[in-house]
């Protein structure tokens, strides 16, 4: 497919429907309270396998099956540097199915955690992980999806990662006014498809990399 085609049906696929797609459900319910020291492990436990996700998602199905497709291409070198890391790591992400920073991100850290002995990942949904984003919101203040804990072997958190990677969310936010909310959408999309997850992994691999050197990365 050549350039303009490809960029045509990316922005095609990822146009804004007539449906809302929201990146944080609507909480109509009270959210679960978590006050326990073991607040962390247990919220991870309660939490399902990307398989069980992937498979119960409801929305933007298409999309996540073909990033989940497209995670077998990650970056080679970003795993190697994931394993060297060594030990025990748990990625504890706060996403829903409906969401466009999720679908083009959890199945990239999905793969990594597969393809990497001694990390593993689950997945909640907005409102069980609601304390656990509003504990790490956007840098403009926005308790958001998806909301990524890197949780060390004593359940400890040892860093993050928020909604979206950080030169991503650093274009969207110097440009608030400047772009119209449906071509922000449509551009973000095809940043997504055209960086393949490999910006969403350097991130993770990058706080693993510091938590083992006892340094805490979260953005």
């Amino acid at each position: 497919m050549t350039a303009p085609l490809l960029l045509a049906a990316l922005l095609t696929l990822h146009a804004p429907g007539p449906r809302s797609y929201p990146c944080v459900e609507d909480v109509r319910e009270p959210r679960p309270v978590l006050e326990a020291d073991d607040a962390l492990r247990t919220l991870y436990q309660s939490g399902r396998s990307y398989d069980d996700f992937l498979a119960s998602a409801d929305q933007r199905v298409e999309l996540w099956h073909a990033n989940t497709a497209r995670s077998e291409d990650i970056d080679a070198d970003l795993v190697r540097r994931a394993r060297a890391v060594g030990g025990t790591w748990r990625l504890l992400a706060v996403a829903v199915a409906s969401c466009s920073d999720s679908v083009s991100t959890i199945p990239y850290l999905a793969r990594l955690a597969a393809l990497v002995d001694g990390l593993d990942m689950r997945i909640v949904d907005s409102r069980a992980g609601r304390t656990v984003m509003e504990a790490h919101p956007t840098p403009d203040g926005r308790p958001a999806t998806p909301t990524v804990v890197l949780l060390d072997s004593e359940w400890d958190e040892a860093g993050c990662f928020i909604e979206r990677p950080h030169a991503l969310q650093s274009w969207i936010l110097e440009n608030p006014d400047g772009i119209a909310p449906g071509e922000m959408v449509a551009r973000k999309m095809v940043w997504y498809a055209e960086d393949a997850g490999r910006r969403t992994v350097e991130a993770i691999v990058e706080a693993m990399e510091a938590a083992a050197a006892g340094d805490v990365v979260c953005r």
